[in-house]
């Protein structure tokens, strides 16, 4: 089977089959093995019908790409972009959004008689702890005649995931896999003592150097200084530290660039890429490359300028080395994804950004660390974050084989050792639900369809399903133990309600495991409905609800409002925010949508204003509708009083740059300063269909929206 002049892999060619057929799939293979071809042939299908086609991304950066990749395939009056951040031809065929806009407009009343089909790239998202929810919310409101594709490299769950997909989309939901990769995958460990060389082979290394070297291999010591000998006098060998400079050396000798860098840290990815800047003695690129990276730069210079595409940067770029991150300048991230499109950049330091599903391989990878911070704590990296990672090496059609190297130096190994084994094994974690209605769905649902009627709605959540499937094994488990115990002359009810159980310790045991059983069953069969129900009660507690589910003035505000849900509510109810300047309103909403990195410092002192009006915010962000909130869902708002005068600036009218000169940061952070703003714009978008009935208040809104949405928050990035 051929499609777009290319011979498909039979798993791409089953999956378009089966959709062509208007059956769901579940398309599971690993990354860089061609799962977006499937995708690009259901868009094309709904399109060439007339029908409407909707894909969806976790990530913007992903959802960015896919739009420019479908406007320049389909032409741009055929595709739009819908982010929350921006809107870009709202009503095309074929719209790219995030899965949260997709779960909005569910729970909207938008017309989707049309629509054919529905997107789901990297749909193991759905067990994120913080977004995971949308995910299941997306897949239990579709209607059923809508056809699903989801798209994962990594589910070792997927039949059980794909039985949940087909209960609750009520058809069977094909499961297409591929667990071979059309470009292997090679993994080596980087190391400044031994090169590039094999895991086993470096393992077998690190147990010759711990026993001579024993004091340094102990874990959570300090090493000792270089030729110091211990109290003993004998001398303990040098413990260097391998340098991301000396992988890049290693890789290019073997003639393995490009490459990607992940680091886990934003300054880093400068810092390294500064650094290899200085080091290097001559491009990585050649003479036609260099000549056709001027051309773009100086194309580009015309519209960015010096402030934002300055000469250490574009010598930077001129050596072939660039650096990727979220917080980076908009526009200077699409001007570093087009050089490396392009094949300018062989060596880009990066943050996680290029693992998540953009098309954008390299010939070796490289990790710096097996460990980063996860929002909640300094953790090692899943097998499936790894895999996403290291499966952006190896390009199909050019390379054999893919490199991915792990940088490890031997004192490293007590720590790391056990990860490696993991990734190694490839064995990645299976999928699981992390359902947790937002109090806007909640209102939504009671809403749309009366209490009594959530529950099934709720009970079809994967959480369900799986402690459904749980407690069916318990069940089995709960028989065999009555069985047992009846068996011994025991009463079970008397099992059941006493503590104290005379006879052998065995029957003893078996009682405690059959009152554990039985209250695991009673609590996980109607978990979901409990946190519907805890979360319900709350809004009946405050006020938003009365005690029959009627939506009172909390709840018809809330309804509105996705973004720091109770805490937006709250300032609402409070009259708070009717009396303030639209632009000091702007800075507001800022400070409830980005915060400062803790290495970043302000370069100017608020405004008498900008304090009082940050005071009489944090009162209501410490009042107890918004702490108890925090409580349920165990999630903090953010709070960030020291931006107010960063969005009051925006909104104004100052440039980006005047702006971030209001700031000292070791990074950029102008790009998540943008995306600061563009939350703030979507939040007062929120407010101004809450506060529609105050005409004169919601004019003030949509003049606010016109104003900030200018420069570099209009751009595609």
């Amino acid at each position: 089977m051929e499609y777009r002049g290319l011979t498909l892999d039979a798993f791409q060619a089953q999956a378009i089959t089966a959709l062509r057929d208007g059956q769901s799939v579940l398309v599971c293979a690993p990354t860089g093995t061609g799962k977006t071809i499937v995708a690009d042939a259901v868009v094309e299908q709904a399109l060439a019908e007339g029908r409407q086609v909707i894909y969806t991304a976790p990530v913007k950066a992903l959802s960015n790409q896919k739009f420019r990749d479908y406007c320049a395939l389909h032409g741009a009056e055929r595709v739009g972009l819908v982010t929350g951040d921006l809107v870009i031809n709202r009503d095309a065929p074929c719209l790219v959004m995030t899965t949260e806009i997709l779960r909005n407009m569910l729970l909207g009343d938008e017309e989707l008689d049309n629509l054919a089909a529905v997107v789901l790239d990297e749909i193991h998202f759905l067990d994120d702890r913080d977004r995971g929810t949308v995910w299941e919310e997306v897949l239990i409101y579709l209607p059923n005649t809508v056809k699903i594709l989801g798209l994962s490299a990594t589910l070792s769950n997927r039949d059980e995931f794909a039985e949940w997909l087909s209960e609750v989309r009520g058809d069977k939901v094909l499961v297409v896999e591929q667990d071979e990769r059309a470009v292997p995958l090679e993994i080596w460990i980087g190391n400044r003592e031994m090169g590039m060389v094999q895991p086993k082979e470096f393992i077998a290394e690190y147990t010759h150097w711990k026993k001579r070297n024993k004091a340094a291999a102990a874990p959570k010591r300090r090493a000792p200084r270089a030729g110091r000998g211990d109290k003993r006098g004998r001398t303990r060998e040098r413990l260097p530290m391998t340098r991301h400079v000396e992988l890049v050396r290693m890789l290019d000798e073997r003639e393995e660039l490009p490459m990607l860098y992940f680091v886990f840290s934003r300054k880093l990815t400068e810092m390294f890429a500064r650094r290899l800047g200085e080091r290097v003695s001559k491009s990585f690129l050649s003479e036609d490359e260099e000549q056709r990276l001027d051309d773009i730069l100086k194309e580009v210079y015309e519209d960015l300028g010096e402030s934002v595409l300055d000469r250490d940067l574009r010598d930077l770029y001129r050596c072939g080395i660039a650096f990727h991150h979220a917080g980076l300048h908009v526009q200077l991230k699409t001007l570093v994804e087009r050089l490396y499109e392009q094949k300018l950049i062989k060596v880009l330091y990066t943050t996680t950004t290029f693992a998540l599903g953009i098309n954008m391989p390299a010939r070796s990878v490289v990790l710096d660390d097996l460990e980063h911070y996860d929002g909640h704590g300094v953790n090692p990296m899943t097998v499936r974050g790894f895999m996403q990672m290291a499966g952006r090496a190896g390009r199909r059609g050019m390379d054999e084989s893919g490199t991915v190297v792990v940088r490890m130096d031997f004192q490293n190994i007590p720590k790391l050792e056990p990860h490696l084994q993991r990734y190694l094994r490839g064995e990645s974690e299976p999928v699981g639900s992390s359902f947790n209605l937002s109090f806007n769905s909640l209102i939504q649902l009671v809403e749309r369809h009366g209490r009594a009627a959530c529950r099934p709605i709720v009970e079809r959540s994967f959480m369900a399903f799986q402690m459904g499937r749980k407690n069916a094994h318990l069940a089995l488990k709960r028989k065999q133990l009555v069985g047992e115990l009846t068996a011994a002359g025991l009463d079970i009810d008397e099992v059941l309600n006493s503590r104290s159980i005379p006879g052998k310790k065995s029957l003893k045991r078996k009682s405690q495991e059959l009152r554990k059983v039985d209250k695991t069953i009673r609590s996980g069969g109607e978990r979901a409905w409990q946190d519907f129900m805890l979360r319900r009660n709350f809004l009946v507690e405050i006020g938003y609800l009365s005690p029959t589910d009627e939506l009172n003035a909390g709840a018809n505000i809330l309804r509105n409002i996705q973004i720091e849900e109770i805490f937006t509510t709250e300032l609402v109810m409070t009259g708070m925010l009717e009396d303030v300047e639209p632009d000091l309103l702007f800075g507001i909403l800022v400070a409830m949508t980005n915060g400062l990195p803790k290495a970043a410092t302000l370069r100017y002192k608020p405004s008498p204003a900008q304090r009082n009006v940050a005071k009489r915010v944090t009162q209501v962000r410490l009042s107890s509708p918004v702490l108890s909130a925090e409580a349920i869902t165990g999630q903090e708002s953010t709070w960030s009083p020291e931006l107010i005068g960063i969005g009051e600036a925006w909104a104004k009218g100052s440039s980006l740059q005047e702006i971030m000169r209001m700031i000292s940061s070791p990074t950029d952070m102008s790009g998540q300063l943008v995306g600061g703003f563009r939350r703030a714009k979507d939040l007062a978008s929120q407010l101004r269909e809450a506060m529609r009935e105050d005409e004169h208040r919601a004019e003030a809104l949509h003049g606010l929206m016109r104003r900030v949405s200018r420069d570099e928050v209009e751009v595609v990035g």
